[in-house]
């Protein structure tokens, strides 16, 4: 009688990776499919985190100044698909909310290259100010572990909630369109 082979597992080519990589990418998919989109967050209520930039086009990007308007305020980088997915509509919200009815949008590239941020920058179009991020102020918005990552500020300057990761662009239209002005 011959022995029965023992069943081996073979791994497709792009799933092979350390454990450590696999543990760290189970880890990560496990904690992102528990959180909805409008995630909680610590400062769910409370005043933003104020900072002053530099934004892409050489100007001050003083989030202060930003007071009496309704914010989103998105962190993106250029190697985020997503990411990129949201910018058309941020580009037609700002200009169908912006002017009138007191949205701004701000993009913050987490990008370590300034030069490939304001290339996307370019290439899409985008007609709201983008500053280059850090961890610095990552940390002040409770860390940025994931991308994108968009907060809702209202004209008072409280966050009123967080998206991360790729959310359905509706839900977050939803939630702004009642804090602007008629």
């Amino acid at each position: 009688m011959s022995a029965i082979p023992k069943a081996r597992w073979i791994e497709p080519k792009a799933l092979r990776c350390s454990s450590a990589a696999k543990l760290l990418l189970f880890f990560y998919v496990g904690v992102s499919a528990a959180q909805s989109p409008a995630a909680t967050t610590p400062l769910l209520h409370k005043e933003a985190p104020q900072f002053v930039r530099t934004d892409l086009e050489n100007r001050k990007l003083d989030l202060r100044a930003y007071k009496g308007k309704v914010i989103l305020l998105d962190f993106w980088a250029t190697w985020c698909a997503s990411c990129q997915l949201e910018m058309p509509r941020f580009v037609a919200w700002q200009s169908q909310y912006g002017p009138r009815r007191g949205l701004r949008i701000i993009g913050i590239s987490m990008d370590d290259d300034p030069a490939l941020a304001r290339k996307l920058y370019k290439k899409m179009k985008l007609n709201y100010p983008v500053a280059m991020g850090d961890e610095k102020l990552g940390q002040l918005y409770g860390g940025v572990l994931g991308l994108p990552l968009t907060f809702l500020i209202d004209s008072q300057g409280k966050v009123q909630a967080q998206f991360r990761g790729e959310t359905d662009l509706k839900l977050i239209e939803d939630q702004f369109k009642p804090l602007l002005r008629p």
